[in-house]
């Protein structure tokens, strides 16, 4: 897959979650009311979500053309079970009024976490090697 519909896969990411914000119209204020504290949630998730996307797009270029299907596969699956496992922790306050907020952070959690799975790809014990 070329850089372009990578690149433009994310920004349609980001679009989309900009739009989210803007439909809260609600600006991050730390400790404020329930919608402020709501975008603050999101904003960190943005740049969470962002700073792993370059950081894919990076360790997908040093990789060789055999080892990127591998980490495609993997970063794919962990997407699914990323979104799938903070679903299910706010599955029971999701109509509450932190239960977005309780998402986000959840997303940004495991998002975080997710570099050190990424920068293995590019020690000399990658799992690539492991095949």
């Amino acid at each position: 897959m070329s850089r372009a519909p990578r690149l433009a896969g994310a920004c349609l990411l980001w679009f989309a979650a900009s739009a989210a914000y803007a439909q809260a119209g609600a600006a991050c204020v730390p400790g404020g009311t329930v919608e402020q504290v709501n975008a603050c949630a999101l904003r960190d998730f943005q740049a969470a979500d962002t700073e792993i996307a370059v950081l894919y797009a990076d360790v997908m270029r040093a990789l060789s053309a055999h080892e990127r299907p591998q980490l495609r596969r993997e970063h794919s699956a962990w997407n699914a079970q990323r979104i799938r496992e903070c679903k299910e922790r706010t599955r029971t306050v999701e109509q509450q009024g932190d239960g977005l907020r309780r998402y986000h952070e959840c997303m940004t959690d495991k998002t975080r976490e997710r570099r050190s799975g990424l920068m293995r790809w590019l020690s000399t014990d990658t799992p690539a090697k492991d095949d």
